[in-house]
Parts: C-alpha cells; sequence; structure tokens
C-alpha cells in the first residue's frame, strides 16, 4: 500500500473542511455551561416533551416551522422577550404560530419539570425540530442557557438584518455577532420555509428607480405574479407570501437555485448571487444540498450560543413572556 504524506492528508481535509464534507463535531463550538446532558436528571424527558408539542403544533399549521426560525434568529441576534420584539416596528411581522409553539412547549414542560428548562432552550429544541419535521438535517442541541433580563424595543434596530441593506452591511451586522460571510450565507437559507409581507419588497416590483419600474435583477414574470399578489393601490400589509416560491412546505437548497434564476423574494436575498463575497458560497450551496444543510447546521450552533448565560446569570422564566418579577 502505498504511503500518504501528512501533509497531503492533511490538505485533502481542509479542503473537504472548506467545502462541508467532513462530519461536523459540535463540540467545537461548545460555550461555557452548555453541555447535551444538562437536563439528565433533573428533566429527563425534556426533548420528548417539547418534540410531541412541536409535532403537533406543526400538523394545525405549516407556517410553525418558518416562523419559529424567525424568531429564534432575532432573539439570537437581540435579546429581548416577546413584549420587546412585538414593541419593535421592524418586529410586527413577527408569526403568531411561532410564538405559540414555544409557549405551548414551556408550558408542557412546566407541568413535568417546574422552573427547571429556560425558554431560550425551549426554543433551540424546538426550532430544531420543527425544521428537521420539514426537512432539515438534526442536530444535537447544547443545553444550560438561563434566560435574559432585558427588554427593549429599542435594542432592535440596527441589530437586525433587514431586506434593503447591503452586503457589506449584512456581513458586518453578522461580523458583529461572531458569524462570517459563509454562516450569513447558511443562515439565509432558511429562507427555504416561511413568509415575507408586501412591504418587504414593494420597493422591488414597483418605481424601483428612475430607469426601471421593476427591479431588474428580479425574473420579470415572478415580479409581475408579485405584483398580482401585492396590488399598489390596494396595499395590505398583512398579506404574505412564501420566501421560496418553488418548494415553500420544504427545507431545501431550491432557495439557492431560485437566487441565480433571480427568483429571490427580498433584495437582501438576492444581492447574494450577484455580490462576488458571496456568490460562489451561494453556487456551491445550489449545486449540493448537502453542503448547504453542513453549513446550515453548523451556523445554527453558533447562532445558538451568542451571547449565552450560564450559572447565575439570568434567570428560568416561568412564563416566555414575562420576567419571573
Amino acid at each position: 500500500m502505498a504511503k500518504v504524506s501528512f501533509s497531503l492528508l492533511f490538505a485533502l481535509y481542509f479542503l473537504f473542511l472548506q467545502w462541508g464534507l467532513v462530519p461536523y463535531t459540535a463540540t467545537a463550538y461548545n460555550a461555557s455551561g452548555l453541555s447535551y446532558d444538562f437536563y439528565e436528571k433533573s428533566c429527563p424527558n425534556v426533548e420528548r416533551i417539547i418534540h410531541n408539542v412541536v409535532s403537533q403544533k406543526l400538523t394545525e399549521a405549516f407556517s410553525t416551522a418558518g416562523g419559529a426560525l424567525r424568531i429564534f434568529f432575532h432573539d439570537c441576534f437581540v435579546e429581548q422577550d416577546k413584549q420587546g420584539r412585538e414593541d419593535a416596528e421592524i418586529n410586527l411581522s413577527l408569526p403568531g404560530d411561532g410564538y405559540e409553539v414555544f409557549f405551548r412547549a414551556k408550558r408542557a414542560l412546566e407541568l413535568q419539570c417546574p422552573g427547571i428548562v429556560s425558554c431560550t432552550d425551549v426554543m433551540a429544541i424546538a426550532t430544531r425540530d420543527l425544521l428537521n419535521l420539514v426537512g432539515a438535517p438534526r442536530w444535537e442541541v447544547l443545553k444550560g442557557r438561563r434566560d435574559g433580563l432585558v427588554s427593549k424595543a429599542s435594542r432592535v434596530a440596527g441589530n437586525i438584518p433587514e431586506p434593503t441593506q447591503t452586503v457589506s452591511e449584512l456581513i458586518s451586522l453578522f461580523k458583529s455577532k461572531g458569524l462570517s460571510v459563509l454562516d450569513m450565507v447558511a443562515l439565509s437559507g432558511g429562507h427555504t420555509i416561511g413568509f415575507s409581507h408586501c412591504d418587504q419588497f414593494m420597493s422591488r416590483i414597483y418605481s424601483f428607480n428612475k430607469t426601471f419600474d421593476i427591479d431588474p435583477t428580479m425574473d420579470k414574470d415572478y415580479a409581475q405574479m408579485l405584483q398580482e399578489s401585492c396590488p399598489e393601490k390596494t396595499f395590505d400589509r398583512n398579506i404574505v407570501l412564501p420566501n421560496d416560491v418553488s418548494t415553500p412546505q420544504a427545507f431545501d437548497n431550491a432557495y439557492y437555485t431560485n437566487l441565480q434564476k433571480g427568483l429571490g423574494l427580498l433584495s437582501s436575498d438576492q444581492i447574494l448571487a450577484l455580490d462576488p463575497t458571496t456568490q460562489g458560497y451561494v453556487n456551491s450551496m445550489a449545486e449540493n444540498q448537502q453542503v448547504f444543510f453542513r453549513h446550515f447546521v453548523r451556523a445554527m450552533i453558533k447562532l445558538g450560543e451568542i451571547g449565552v448565560k450560564t450559572g447565575s446569570n439570568g434567570e428560568i422564566r416561568r412564563d416566555c413572556g414575562v420576567f419571573n418579577s
């Protein structure tokens, strides 16, 4: 058998790692105080209880999965409770089904393990399970987070990605949270499920600029379909359309293939396929769904550890909507 040099093996490993072909071990991102078996003695059935709740809620409303993911993302980027999010203008469109599934899961846990499992852990586990039920890969969730004690609507603006931001602005925001460009592109793939309100993309389909009425990066037929669903003269901010026009009820890599065809709903999505900094990542995830899945899982684990509170920091809320006192 021919000998292979260590340097060659290392180079191959690095190449596979770069393209998401090496199995991921989450302990690389293990935050202090978190562990997989945190509730092994205090609430051993925590995952089963949450899974039963989210499975039932998903049968009632498919939008629960996309809603939960969006709320989880916002919660990780900005330390807020439900009221703080609702008071912020940018978050007025956060879906009720997402909130409801977290509240239901927490209430079920309080019956079995009162005062033990934090709302932030409930959100992390429930979001993972919901995504897995609609097609995403499953990953192990580190546990032991405590709930924050701050909730101010004023902290939301500037800490949440907006549909009109440039790639540079998005990169800067994600970097401030400890997330890379690759993490950003992978997490954006979460838009393969979920919905957006008309006001988040109206500027792309009406009076785009002095030269074009419609954003020239958008497929014309798609733009016309959006105009029919969101008429300018009878604007209704309650109308929502799927972020993924191809497979809105499946967690897959169609989000990226859509971007290649000019079928991105939000400007902040479409520009990822056009900017040289992010285009390569979009293309690789469009070409290989497993590459997307692997990078998405890594990014979700990192996302779930932003600003984590453990030990004596924070509290374990009895009700996810309010502080204990």
